[in-house]
């Protein structure tokens, strides 16, 4: 297996490239689970709201009982759905996301940011789950820079990552500035722009220099950030295409050229609450 990459948070080391499996139907998620670990990677990640943590975790094991990987080997993450952010819901439901998938999970993420209940008793039970031995670690997904802060100057633990939606059309300066200030990271999801990377004339000639595919240029444009990318297909052929990116690099100039791709409408999934503002960045 190639050597990968991995970011090192609070002594983690995060494999920058995983498997993402958003709107996987269960049969789908457990095929490319299994292929996804057989191909190489070592980081899967899913949901409680995705309703497919059961089929990840019979992938995972499909794929150690057919000797491909161990799950010593391999990053986990599922997340609290925003219905179960009280104490009692969130203890309640990182049980049951460790009992769908049959392991612990290597890491737990707050889905996306709430008024209520207050951050103070969403962050002080996922503290608890992890105290409990429900996680190895925490941290947030769809949290804008303030909230951000916010919630690590309210865990007692690390938190280990922030996920968003990042790829070449929106630009993340300040909420990347905000993981690094704080020792953390940023997982994006939705790398390949929902495919939107596969037409891009710039992609697709610094692409051509290196015989590489958009899809590959943009992952790898991303790694080089020391950002995670999890890609989520279902089709094997594009989760090894999507694989092979450890074997070229791209220049400074070129990575300037990729971001030069941001804009201002770039966003393509907002769900975020009313209540709070995504960094300004234009």
């Amino acid at each position: 297996m190639t050597d990968q990459p991995t970011i090192t948070v609070d002594g983690n080391a995060v494999p920058l490239l995983g498997f993402g499996t958003w709107n996987l139907t269960p049969e789908d998620a457990r095929r490319m689970v299994a292929e996804a670990l057989r191909i190489g990677y070592r980081h899967i990640d899913t949901a409680w709201i995705y309703h497919n943590e059961a089929a990840v975790g019979d992938g995972i094991r499909d794929a150690v009982e057919a000797g491909h990987v161990r799950r010593d080997d391999i990053w986990l993450t599922t997340k609290i759905w925003v219905a179960h952010f009280d104490r009692d819901g969130l203890l309640k439901q990182a049980r049951e996301s460790a009992d769908s998938l049959g392991f612990t999970p290597d890491l737990l993420l707050l889905h996306w940011p709430k008024t209520e209940p207050s951050f103070e008793e969403t962050l002080g039970a996922l503290n608890e789950a992890k105290d409990q031995g429900l996680t190895r670690t925490i941290g947030v997904s769809n949290f804008p820079s303030a909230e951000f802060r916010q919630a690590q100057a309210l865990s007692k633990a690390k938190l280990v990552t922030n996920q968003v939606e990042y790829h070449p059309y929106l630009k993340l300066t300040k909420l990347l500035d905000t993981a690094k200030y704080l020792d953390s990271s940023i997982t994006a999801w939705s790398p390949l722009a929902q495919g939107q990377i596969a037409d891009d004339p710039t992609l697709i000639e610094i692409g051509r220099a290196h015989g590489k595919t958009p899809g590959q240029v943009t992952l790898r444009w991303l790694i080089q950030q020391n950002v995670i990318a999890i890609p989520r297909t279902a089709k094997e052929s594009r989760a090894a295409e999507n694989f092979d990116i450890f074997d070229f690099a791209l220049s400074a100039e070129e990575m300037d050229r990729i971001h030069a791709l941001a804009h201002p409408d770039g966003r393509l999934g907002d769900w975020i609450d009313p209540a709070f503002q995504w960094d300004s960045e234009w």
